[in-house]
């Protein structure tokens, strides 16, 4: 009997380690440091995305309260709303353009940069100056740019003899000029994520390419695309992300104009909450915008994730 009892002293000892009060300090200070973040996230973050939820279900116009109705926004989204459509098809259009184009640009760079070319860190600081400036300043400085009279652009096209583009006023002008702005905005965050990959490749493989009578387009090729596919998977996700939220360019600059031309998802997303007033039917947009973003994220994880290299095989 006794050694049964030393036997179940000895396994409640083990499965409740005791706790010193050295311990409890510890953990209580961890949880006070901790715990500005979590409330923040809570209030913040978590509350508004569950708050966002439930307003779309329902008709709310901020004056009076909140009326339930169900699934009735997203029915009426996807079925009796032609400008839903467009401005989903104008996203879609805005992202073929900038995706391919910026990443592209970004990787030359990244690769022209790579180098100990003397002053090398003063020109990768002049390609990132566009990234960490504002937004609103940009779009201002490019709309001023592409003015049709007197903007900067057309002077310069008419100096050398081209007649003058109507840019921001042409329809067919009006979205790759707001494209060619984010681009240049983005490309130069997109040059730093490429220049850490080629840092991560080691030296030794390109001498032994080198060695081997192995090309500087050979070496691209089959080194150093190949030890890229991380950083670009990563550059891709974020950049489409991003993309499908492209707003302050198009307010800043076009305000969805000519016509409908430039009226991407997320601008019209803001008419409906803020000049229109219908909270619940812009919930639903974000909440049908969340879902289009997460599906083609899964579809890039699922298609393009297996072509990822980590070394060479």
């Amino acid at each position: 009997m006794k050694m049964q009892q030393v036997i179940d002293s000895a396994v409640t000892t083990i499965r409740r380690p005791r706790v010193s009060r050295l311990q409890r300090r510890e953990w209580l200070a961890a949880a006070l440091f901790i715990a500005p973040n979590m409330i923040g996230l809570v209030v913040f973050i978590l509350g508004p995305v569950i708050a966002g939820f439930l307003l779309s279900f329902t008709k709310w116009d901020m004056l009076s309260p909140p009326e339930w109705i169900g699934l009735e926004n997203y029915r009426a989204l996807l079925f009796d709303d032609p400008l839903f459509w467009l401005t989903l098809k104008n996203t879609l259009y805005y992202t073929v353009l900038v995706i391919p184009i910026g990443t592209t640009i970004s990787l030359g760079l990244a690769l022209a940069l790579n180098t100990s070319l003397k002053g090398v860190a003063i020109y990768r600081t002049i390609f990132f100056i566009p990234v960490v400036a504002s937004a609103v300043a940009v779009a201002v400085v490019w709309k001023w740019v592409f003015q049709p009279d007197f903007g900067l652009l057309n002077a310069l096209l008419r100096s050398i003899g081209i007649k003058p583009q109507g840019w921001l006023n042409d329809p067919s002008q009006a979205m790759p000029s707001v494209a060619a702005v984010a681009i240049w905005q983005g490309m130069g965050y997109n040059m730093v994520i490429f220049l850490a990959g080629l840092k991560g490749i080691p030296r030794h493989l390109y001498e032994a390419a080198a060695l081997d009578g192995a090309r500087g387009w050979q070496r691209f090729w089959y080194i150093t695309l190949p030890l890229l596919t991380p950083t670009l998977f990563f550059v891709l996700i974020m950049s489409i992300i991003s993309s499908f939220q492209v707003f302050a360019q198009v307010f800043v600059m076009t305000q969805g104009g000519p016509g409908n031309a430039t009226r991407v998802y997320v601008y019209y997303l803001w008419e409906n909450a803020f000049s229109w007033f219908k909270m619940g039917y812009a919930s639903a947009m974000a909440y049908i915008l969340f879902l289009i973003i997460l599906v083609i994220t899964i579809l890039q994880v699922k298609f393009l994730g297996r072509r990822v290299q980590y070394e060479l095989g």
